[in-house]
């Protein structure tokens, strides 16, 4: 990629700028850097009224920070494209209801539970098949108005949407997320060393990666970590005032049990991690949800928690009177577009097609590794062989990831079946017959939002076996 030192107002296009609280953290982020002050910041999203609020939510950001940047939003995809430098996607297709609540509600009734469901599982598939088409949609544009952007992925399901994406454009994609940084946070509170004197390395796929090494000036800090685990004291993580926990928040037994039987501390939070594997949530085993602390249904307690609070805090973004503040988050974003911008070099994690990143996954799938950025772009760092019981455990989870975007891109509906015959939890759990039914029933409830190669019907699994 071509270096953009020195460019003075960088066209950054946010997609799906209506997701006002994150697109504000964004924002802040972007614009608490100098170099990015007179930024042109471009607000997209199909809902006008969260868009409306979110463009009043940026000017208030660039008063209490004294920045001028330009800022235009429109309901318009092929405007905001135009010229982009930076497209950074933040959206939902489906939203809440109708979508994540029937990827919850119908699976329920056969008996399988889940407590995310936006990553992997029959949740994290249903919200493949929905958003990996939205996505080539968007590419393919960017490839006519836009070749040379970066574009900058939030949206899950991670793997997924990043594969689909690399393999059928040109666009250069980088998928972040926070569990990195986030859990290596955690972990440096859980046995009292500053964040700021650990040295880290993490490799994996997304919400899957485990810390390679955890150190302090040479130090191995995992014995700490499994003193911790023995201890019995396991760490909560959230309070009362965020949306992720209850007044102590939510256990991290699973990470932690994790941690005493493969060796290594895995990235994303517990109550995601027990639907990866088939070791946790399992039928009539209500002693081990409660021996785990595990939430069921736990993304659908979070999103009616954030629409309660919604209104009240869209009165307050709207009021004229009420300032908002900028407190710098540590999302890689904006530090991704000041690195590139400025040559500054940075490092972030990533995630980017493994060619010669990971020997012993896949070639091209979607890996999360520390990457280097400044001006000539974005260049992921090789890691080597990772311990084979971990990446064994990684290619049960990018099995479901590869057979739900080759459904897509492939236009088989079989593959849709394969794909949650495969997931760990639901094959855990229902039989064959099931999980057919299950898919079928699915599929017809998502209705439009599902392509209508994937709605049709097969009439065999074979009925193109070269494919």
């Amino acid at each position: 990629m071509v270096g953009m030192a020195g460019t003075a107002q960088p066209r950054i296009v946010l997609v799906g700028a209506g997701s006002t609280v994150f697109a504000k953290n964004l924002m802040g982020d972007l614009l608490s850097y100098p170099e990015l002050a007179n930024a042109n910041l471009v607000l997209f999203d199909i809902d006008a009224s969260r868009l409306d609020t979110s463009t009043r939510v940026a000017h208030k950001l660039a008063n209490t920070l004294g920045a001028s940047p330009t800022i235009e939003s429109t309901l318009d995809r092929g405007r905001a494209l135009d010229g982009a430098n930076y497209v950074i996607s933040m959206f939902q297709v489906g939203g809440y209801r109708p979508a994540t609540v029937t990827d919850f509600e119908i699976p329920k009734r056969y008996g399988l539970r889940q407590t995310i469901g936006d990553t992997l599982g029959i949740g994290g598939i249903m919200r493949g098949l929905r958003t990996i088409p939205v996505f080539l949609d968007l590419l393919r544009d960017m490839e006519q108005r836009c070749p040379d952007a970066l574009h900058l992925n939030y949206v899950n399901p991670m793997v997924m949407n990043c594969w689909a994406m690399n393999r059928a454009t040109r666009i250069k994609t980088v998928g972040l997320c926070h569990s990195v940084q986030h859990t290596a946070a955690d972990l440096a509170r859980d046995i009292g060393v500053p964040i700021e004197d650990i040295d880290y390395l993490c490799a994996g796929i997304n919400h899957m990666a485990f810390y390679l090494k955890f150190e302090r000036g040479g130090e191995d800090l995992y014995p700490g970590l499994l003193e911790v685990a023995a201890s019995g004291a396991i760490p909560y993580r959230g309070d009362a005032d965020r949306a992720d926990g209850g007044d102590r928040g939510l256990s991290d037994a699973v990470r932690y049990a994790v941690l005493e039987t493969l060796g290594y501390f895995v990235t994303e939070s517990s109550e995601h991690f027990s639907e990866y594997v088939p070791w946790f949530i399992k039928r009539d085993r209500d002693d081990l949800l409660a021996r785990y602390e595990i939430p069921l249904d736990e993304y659908l307690r979070r999103c009616e928690v954030q629409l309660a609070g919604w209104e009240r805090q869209r009165q307050a973004f709207e009021d004229p009177a009420t300032a908002v503040t900028v407190q710098r988050s540590d999302e890689y974003g904006a530090t991704i577009v000041h690195a590139h911008v400025t040559d500054t070099p940075a490092t972030i994690y990533g995630n980017v097609s493994n060619n010669g990143l990971i020997d012993n996954l896949p070639s091209g799938a979607i890996v999360e590794v520390p990457c280097r950025v400044d001006g000539s772009g974005v260049t992921p760092q090789p890691i080597g062989t990772l311990p084979p019981h971990l990446a064994a455990l990684m290619q049960t989870n990018l099995n479901v990831h590869a057979v739900t975007v080759e459904a897509v891109l492939a236009e088989r509906r079989e593959h849709v079946y394969h794909a949650a015959l495969l997931d760990p939890l639901t094959a855990a759990t229902l039989s064959v017959t099931e999980i057919r039914s299950l898919v079928d029933e699915l599929i017809e409830a998502h209705g439009d939002y599902i392509p209508a190669t994937l709605r049709r019907s097969t009439s065999s699994v074979r009925a193109n076996p070269t494919a």
